[in-house]
């Protein structure tokens, strides 16, 4: 079996976009500023508590964010990502590139930092079925754990495996020291100091089946 295993939120999904726009819902004209500071506690807030429900850790990111930036958030406000992220827009070129790798016989997997309940509502907007989720909820952990890439391996087998992510951070680096083949989806141009041992790079999903291909 041939298996393509990809991130979901920036990778398929732009969340960027869904989480600075359900920003300006509770902070008109500093959706943006929140935005990069959630991002800056995201990472901190899932390595203290990995068992932590996602939807729990976003929450937290966001009171951090906003006690950063002295917004004032109200309590039932704290869940506005959680309620917005079944909306979020899936990136334009994702359906014809996931049909295409469809087409050329390839089986499909999501390995998710999210709920089992979040990732229900996210796949009924992707343009493509999935034959495997793997999330945090599954495994007690997020990546760049490695135990998301483990319980795939263990549970499918796969004969040929390639993982596609936007994270470097999240998914190239562990996908790299269990020596899993990579393209990266490097939407952001970033230039980390380890790029180069990722030799599949993309700036977007277009051209995937041939990268995957090549990796």
């Amino acid at each position: 079996m041939r298996w393509i295993t990809f991130d979901c939120f920036g990778t398929l999904i732009d969340w960027r976009h869904g989480i600075g726009t359900s920003l300006e819902l509770i902070a008109p004209a500093k959706g943006d500023d929140l935005l990069a500071a959630y991002l800056r506690h995201e990472n901190d807030v899932e390595a203290a508590a990995p068992r932590t429900r996602y939807r729990e850790v976003m929450a937290e990111a966001l009171r951090r964010a906003c006690a950063d930036l002295d917004v004032t958030l109200n309590d039932d406000d704290a869940s506005v990502l959680a309620t917005t992220l079944p909306y979020w827009p899936v990136f334009g070129e994702v359906g014809a590139e996931l049909s295409a790798l469809r087409t050329a016989g390839l089986r499909l997997a999501l390995l998710t930092n999210c709920d089992r309940d979040l990732i229900a509502q996210t796949l009924r907007r992707l343009p493509v079925p999935f034959d495997a989720v793997v999330t945090a909820e599954d495994v007690g952990a997020y990546k760049p754990d490695e135990a998301h890439f483990e319980r795939f391996r263990k549970a499918y087998e796969p004969a040929e495996w390639v993982h596609v992510a936007q994270s470097h951070f999240h998914d190239m680096i562990p996908a790299r020291r269990l020596g899993i083949r990579r393209v990266w989806i490097n939407r952001h141009g970033e230039r980390p100091a380890d790029a180069g041992v990722v030799r599949e790079v993309l700036p977007d999903l277009r051209g995937l089946l041939a990268a995957v291909e090549r990796a």
